[in-house]
């Protein structure tokens, strides 16, 4: 079963910027929406989006991320892959809406040298949420400007070729 390819951009990015741009030309299936306005809003939005899917492979970036995984805190089940890129994940009341362990696969890659959101705090948080983790520090900032494109993508969105 093919799965479904979801995009979330962060809070002050759009769905026309340099992480969505690749994933239109590489993953042409790829839903990417443009997400704005506060928390809830945004979440309404994604909720709308993601509605009637199932076998979803989310991709967040920073608040994107943080979106993504409070989503898979109430649809679990709904979800076969979480990879978050520098996830917001200590913001938002994220950590108190957490009632057990996820069991899904969750990647991380944090940038070591982000001065936006904490590595550690969200190192932290992570591995209290997502029983099976991989997370990786990588040698770059908040956006991953160098590391996003040289990410093994195909292996981590698992395309069927």
């Amino acid at each position: 079963m093919e799965s479904t390819l979801v995009f979330i951009h962060g809070l002050e990015s759009t769905s026309q910027g340099n992480k969505a741009q690749y994933f239109r030309k590489f993953y042409p299936q790829m839903i990417i929406e443009d997400y704005t306005g506060d928390f809830q809003t945004r979440m309404q939005k994604l909720e709308e989006v993601l509605k009637n899917k199932n076998n979803l492979i989310l991709v967040g970036s920073s608040y994107g991320g943080l979106m993504a995984a409070r989503w898979a805190l109430d649809n679990e089940a709904r979800i076969r892959k979480l990879i978050l890129l520098a996830p917001a994940l200590n913001i938002e009341g994220f950590e108190k809406a957490v009632k057990h362990k996820l069991q899904i696969q969750v990647i991380i890659y944090h940038g070591t040298k982000d001065n936006v959101v904490d590595p550690s705090a969200v190192r932290r948080i992570a591995e209290s949420t997502f029983a099976q983790l991989q997370y990786h520090a990588v040698d770059d900032d908040h956006p991953l400007s160098s590391v996003f494109p040289t990410l093994p993508w195909p292996g981590l969105l698992e395309r069927e070729r």
